[in-house]
């Protein structure tokens, strides 16, 4: 007998909560590998070079891609809260409105980023030998940025519409893609980094496809689906508001990733470059499942929040602590004990910068013990619609403490503290995330 669909309005127990949120972590993880896929392909048959300038140029995309994850967490929080209070009317034309504003966005983004390519690519500190790979990679792959940011709406949106099984496969179709273009495209073809970045924008119109045809359907079985309407500013400015903490997070981390590597040109020369994107595509991977768990459960907190239901959420807070602490435990060890083979994977081509990278990541990979609690401390108060608490929990973890980590550790301790900079962060942020969560606890009653 098929197991009953669970709904926002249920009381979850650990399994019932794994449940609803194993397809979100699925979603982020697959997410994260069909990346991670990218980076093999360039780094194996295209080289070092043109792989430094793919990590060069990636945050400034990715910043452009976060305005999607802004819209879709604070949307998707307003919109639960909504279905919560029982305004459904109201939730259908937010979510709408949430969904076009995404695309005109897009579409002024998607210009501006491919006219200031050169520009960007040169203050980001590309070499002449690298400066044709940053601009190629980069304009291909920004003119999806529609594409991107949609999927990224889609992905929170899927959740408060009790759908996360479709955004599941939306990503993995969408993965798949990328994996098979990646190996034609690259391996086969032999397009270098055009054909890297065609098979990444390509795979992410899948994953925005997908979805936009589901929720074009009326009658397609969720509380949500597209309708015309009318933009009104005082829902998308609360949205954006809301989703300040992602937009923070994901420019912040891209600040960051130049910040590193500004310092790794200076201390180490481009193999730190590269050694650093191995440990970012592989982090990817680790973070995702904290991101995942906190996207698949914000609805859930935001639906109880509207509701007035306090006994749900202490429930989800009690056990989404534990949950999160128990898998920075696991996160930790298990990325110690895989750095040597995943450095080898990458960079195995190369002795010392295999040598570098393995070293590196076993530094690295101690920041994912306080990683998830800070996750979810921010996703924490974006779905209880307080977007000033988790963008301030957003900019002093992954902005103020990582980059003061990055420029001052590297002078104290030499070059390894540049792979122990987002530990310490880390821990500052964690004990920044705790007075916000003790602070508002009576206002909110979560415990």
């Amino acid at each position: 007998m098929a197991k009953q669909s669970i709904r926002l309005s249920d009381h979850f127990t650990y399994g019932k909560l794994l449940r609803f949120t194993l397809p979100s972590i699925c979603m982020m993880v697959f997410t994260s590998i069909y990346g991670v896929v990218d980076g093999l392909f360039v780094s194996n048959f295209v080289g070092k070079t043109p792989f430094a300038a793919v990590n060069l140029v990636m945050p400034f995309v990715m910043i452009l891609g976060g305005m999607g994850f802004m819209i879709g967490t604070g949307g998707t929080a307003l919109v639960s809260k909504l279905l919560g209070e029982g305004k459904h009317e109201e939730a259908q034309q937010t979510f709408s409105m949430m969904v076009l504003f995404t695309l005109l966005l897009g579409l002024v983004l998607s210009a501006v980023g491919i006219a200031a390519m050169p520009v960007v690519s040169r203050f980001l500190g590309a070499t002449d030998a690298m400066m044709s790979d940053c601009v190629l990679y980069g304009r291909i792959v920004i003119a999806f940025n529609i594409a991107f940011m949609l999927q990224n709406v889609f992905q929170s949106f899927l959740i408060a519409a009790e759908k996360p099984r479709l955004g599941l496969i939306a990503t993995v179709s969408a993965g798949v893609t990328n994996m098979i273009l990646g190996a034609l495209l690259v391996g086969v073809l032999r397009w270098s980094l055009a054909g890297a970045a065609l098979a990444t924008g390509l795979s992410q119109t899948m994953g925005a496809l997908i979805p936009l045809v589901f929720f074009l359907k009326k009658g397609n079985g969720s509380p949500l689906h597209l309708r015309p309407v009318r933009m009104e500013a005082k829902p998308l400015l609360q949205a954006c508001g809301n989703g300040a903490s992602e937009l923070m997070s994901n420019i912040s981390g891209s600040i960051v990733a130049m910040v590193y590597n500004f310092q790794l040109l200076k201390f180490l020369g481009e193999d730190g470059v590269s050694a650093y994107g191995v440990m970012m595509y592989v982090s990817f991977i680790f973070v995702a499942i904290f991101v995942g768990y906190s996207i698949g459960s914000s609805p859930i907190i935001s639906f109880h929040f509207g509701a007035e239901n306090k006994p749900e959420l202490q429930n989800m807070f009690r056990k989404s602590t534990l949950l999160m602490t128990v898998l920075g435990v696991i996160m930790t060890f298990s990325a110690i004990l895989m750095a040597k083979p995943l450095a080898k994977l990458f960079v195995g081509y190369d002795l010392e910068l295999y040598q570098l990278t393995y070293g590196a990541f076993r530094l690295y990979s101690i920041a994912f013990l306080f990683t998830g609690l800070n996750i979810f401390s921010s996703s924490l108060f974006t779905a209880l619609n307080n977007g000033a608490v988790s963008a301030a929990i957003s900019f002093m973890r992954t902005l103020v403490f990582q980059i003061g980590a990055v420029l001052l550790l590297p002078e104290l301790v030499g070059v390894n503290g540049l792979w122990l900079a987002t530990f310490v962060a880390e821990g500052c942020a964690l004990l920044v995330s705790t007075l916000f969560v003790l602070g508002n606890r009576k206002k909110y009653g979560y415990f």
